[in-house]
């Protein structure tokens, strides 16, 4: 008799420290889950405030002081196509810029083409990304054409050979046909005055 009450207190004993430990578990597991989580939202956040403060215009290209990267294009509004023979062939410093109709900061930046486009000894390039034909002649009506050519680009595989993942993007080709600036996003004023000192440097080299 004495034996099993010594028994039956054991029992007890050992369920209530199993009820303890498995309290403690539950808790250790949630300061987990709340730890993992606060280290995962604190590892974005700091992603997040590290890239505001970078110019998203710095980003490196792989292309800088190597040769235009070979690419297609097809046909568009009926204006004379061109491909890597066009910067192989011509002595003359090339803007590059890729636009589409649908894009607002392609908007932004066209009268800043329009100034580009009048700079002597420079020809100014267009690749139309994944846009509609329609479109873009309604664009292009409306804002007036800066390019001396344009090319389509209907699948997004020339753009792919030059890196480019947004709209816009200028690349300046030197002479020689070799990539010598990638700007990211739209060219606005205040950038006029530096791919300017740009293209007069290349000019004289």
């Amino acid at each position: 008799m004495v034996q099993s009450i010594r028994n039956l207190d054991l029992d007890r004993r050992f369920l209530d420290s199993f009820r303890r430990f498995n309290i403690i578990s539950k808790n250790f597991d949630k300061r987990m889950k709340y730890l993992i989580l606060f280290s995962i939202v604190g590892f974005f956040l700091y992603i997040f405030i590290n890239g505001l403060s970078k110019d998203p215009k710095l980003i490196p290209s792989n292309l800088i002081n190597k040769d235009v990267p070979n690419f297609v294009l097809k046909k568009v509004l009926n204006k004379n196509n061109f491909n890597i023979f066009d910067f192989q062939k011509t002595k003359e410093i090339k803007i590059v810029n890729f636009f589409a109709s649908w894009c607002p900061p392609c908007r932004i930046e066209h009268p800043q083409l329009m100034q580009l486009s009048e700079i002597s000894d420079v020809s100014l390039y267009g690749i139309n990304k994944k846009d509609n034909i329609e479109d873009l002649k309604k664009f292009l009506d409306e804002l007036g054409n800066p390019f001396l050519k344009i090319g389509s680009d209907p699948d997004g595989r020339a753009s792919f050979e030059w890196g480019v993942y947004g709209l816009p993007e200028t690349f300046i080709v030197d002479k020689n046909g070799k990539v010598r600036l990638r700007h990211v996003g739209p060219i606005l004023e205040r950038d006029i005055t530096e791919i300017k000192k740009l293209i007069n440097f290349l000019k004289n080299e």
